[in-house]
């Protein structure tokens, strides 16, 4: 009887994770677009106009942990230094889409 019901339960358990929606991916293209509009101002090129010590580019990214879609998902969500924070500005998917957009152009040297 119990290994009716462990089998019961797996065939249960794997049907729901079958019929979940998939997790949406980070769009970066989408991303180039939030950055124009948002980033932009003081991140042209990669740069930072308020802090030129801490570029987007590659090597500043990863000497500043943040080079992980994690990290400038929270550095965007909660700003940091002279960052504001845009977590009340974008929604999270528009958040993701830039971190993806910002670690694609890093990868690419901006």
């Amino acid at each position: 009887m119990k290994s009716i019901v462990t089998t019961v339960m797996a065939f249960v358990a794997s049907a729901m994770f079958l019929i979940a929606p998939p997790a949406m991916a980070a769009d970066a293209g989408a991303g180039a677009q939030v950055f124009s509009a948002n980033c932009a101002a003081c991140h042209i090129g990669g740069g930072n106009a308020v802090n030129p010590a801490k570029t987007l580019k590659k090597d500043d990214l990863t000497a500043n942990g943040k080079d992980t879609p994690e990290a400038v998902i929270t550095q965007v969500t909660k700003g940091n230094g002279g960052m504001p924070a845009f977590g009340g500005r974008l929604t999270p998917e528009q958040i993701e889409n830039v971190a993806a957009y910002v670690l694609q152009q890093s990868s690419q040297g901006w």
